[in-house]
């Protein structure tokens, strides 16, 4: 921990191993000891703090957390801390384990989370189980039958995809105006709810949070009209509403959900790149202003690692610098920058702590996509081998489930397992047929799911927020 005033640290010691930490850091952060230090009895005036139920490698891997670390974890390590964070109930810890978990470590996770009793971890484990379910089927089975049974309860993750259109003036049935899942099982895609007429998704900004779908700003035709209103989508109760636009008009902008937060990034106005970013809080209604983006940029390429929100700006002359925004001190921060002659990146994904950047290749291969890896624990780029056609299943909509990578285009959906050097192609299923951009994301869908026809003629689907 960083070093304080004499007076405000303390000795702890795990099992004979003494560690000085800082008394305040410690109190904010660990419900045990600030009940410890705030208690008024003999053990908080202690110059060392003992601690039995805890152990070393746990209570070291709190200290790395505490301290902005995001280590990733072998098995003995996985334990302890969670072990750690159940006695000495540390958020900070809990959330960090759920944002590490992987197809290697969700079992473990599940089971010693409910060992001791971590409910969030457990029913984020069991999440993340269910949306691999098929891959971990026989190992799942060794489980006690209640953790199974409970997985079971939850709802899987859904590809899902919704087309370029602009509002329309009829009520149009058809599938450009439809939002739609892959049903895996037939490897169709099927419609799940019409869109709202005054709705646009050309050039708008499209994000899920919380399990709903939130589509802002988009133009009206080409005059670059922006639309004012922004809307939403519950799945759960089959809903759309209406919510407030961001204060700067902006249409070609990134719109991304994380942690009760909605961002928009850059985009265009009135043909002006602007490098603006503004943020709702749902809790709060209201869109505000926040640290801009390093320079004006429109369509900024984005993904959320590790529960880290991260962006690829081209700086020109091959390059592209990947930033971080940083949310608890409002700041962006340069992560790296990939250089490849006559490339930049198109489209960026994330698997464990890899983010993995799609790019054009360069000259008469610009039609290719090709890839680079960042690993954000090393600090390291790796090319990976091979390449991907853009007519074979473009990579510019790729959306990361487990170890499957979904992508799509009109020809084909095509399922990828993510491998140490490359992409494997792992099924084929039916195209999205539809033209213009594309924009996927995930949600977990209420079964059995409605009918678009039955769900349009709902004459409860439509509400306004405001009203």
């Amino acid at each position: 921990s960083p070093r304080g005033p004499i007076g405000s640290r303390v000795r702890v010691n795990v099992n004979g191993s003494i560690f000085s930490v800082d008394k305040t850091i410690m109190a904010e952060n660990c419900e045990y000891f600030r009940a410890l230090f705030q208690s008024g009895m003999r053990e908080c005036q202690q110059e060392e703090v003992r601690l039995q139920s805890v152990g070393v490698q746990g209570f070291l891997v709190l200290l790395r957390v505490l301290q902005g670390e995001r280590p990733m974890l072998d098995g003995d390590q996985i334990v302890e801390a969670i072990e750690c964070a159940a006695f000495l109930q540390v958020p900070a810890l809990t959330k960090h384990m759920i944002n590490i978990l992987n197809s290697e470590n969700c079992l473990l996770m599940y089971h010693t989370a409910a060992t001791y009793g971590v409910c969030e971890l457990y029913h984020h484990s069991a999440l993340f189980i269910r949306d691999i379910y098929t891959d971990l089927k026989e190992d799942v089975h060794t489980l006690p039958s209640k953790m199974i049974e409970y997985i079971k309860s939850l709802l899987p993750s859904t590809y899902m995809a919704l087309c370029s259109h602009s509002p329309s003036s009829e009520l149009l049935q058809d599938a450009q105006r439809a939002v739609c899942y892959l049903d895996e099982e037939q490897r169709k895609w099927r419609a799940l709810t019409q869109l709202p007429l005054s709705t646009s998704t050309t050039m708008a900004g499209v994000a899920v949070l919380d399990n709903k779908l939130y589509i802002i700003g988009g133009v009206h035709d080409v005059s670059k009209r922006v639309v004012e209103a922004g809307f939403c989508y519950n799945p759960a109760d089959n809903i759309w509403s209406t919510i407030c636009g961001p204060q700067q008009l902006r249409y070609s902008f990134t719109l991304i959900g994380h942690e009760g937060c909605l961002y928009a990034l850059g985009g265009k106005f009135n043909m002006k790149d602007l490098s603006s970013v503004e943020r709702l809080r749902l809790s709060e209604g209201s869109w505000g202003y926040v640290s801009a983006l390093p320079c004006p940029a429109a369509s900024v390429v984005s993904a959320v690692a590790m529960n880290r929100i991260f962006i690829c700006l081209w700086k020109g002359n091959g390059a592209t610098d990947i930033h971080e925004y940083v949310p608890e001190y409002d700041r962006w921060l340069l992560v790296t920058t990939l250089i490849r002659h006559q490339s930049y990146g198109l489209y960026m994904v994330a698997h464990r702590d890899n983010l993995y950047v799609m790019r054009n290749g360069p000259c008469d291969d610009f039609l290719l996509c090709v890839m680079d890896c960042y690993n954000l624990t090393t600090a390291q780029w790796t090319a990976m081998s091979g390449h991907y056609g853009n007519t074979k299943g473009s990579l510019l909509t790729a959306v990361v489930r487990g170890d499957s990578v979904f992508t799509l285009s009109r020809h084909v959906t095509t399922e990828y397992r993510v491998e140490e050097t490359q992409w494997k192609r792992k099924c084929e299923m039916e195209g999205f047929g539809r033209i213009g951009s594309i924009y996927t994301f995930q949600m977990r869908l209420p079964k059995p799911t409605l009918t678009a026809e039955l769900r349009f003629n709902d004459k409860r689907m439509w509400v306004n927020r405001d009203d």
